[in-house]
């Protein structure tokens, strides 16, 4: 899984290297909560579940359960396929 920085906050080396082992803990963190909680989803899509539930009060298991995964055989009728 690539990190995901898309710009450095800060411009020391410092700043840069903290932010890319704050980045790697991040998706160490997700991937143990991903084995722990046996979940399907992808690590992208647990991040963005989460990034989205920040600042809820919701336990990390509720709040990943409750959302059910989206079947990929179906399509919206006005959906438009590009490739």
């Amino acid at each position: 899984m690539p990190l995901r920085v898309k710009a450095f906050f800060g411009t020391s080396e410092n700043a840069v290297k903290s932010q890319i082992w704050i980045s790697v803990s991040v998706c160490v963190l997700v991937a143990i909560i991903k084995k722990r909680l046996n979940l399907s989803r992808s690590l992208c899509e647990l991040l963005q579940i989460l990034s989205l539930n920040l600042f809820e009060k919701t336990p990390l298991d509720r709040a990943l359960s409750r959302i059910p995964a989206a079947p990929e055989s179906e399509q919206d009728d006005k959906q438009l396929i590009l490739f």
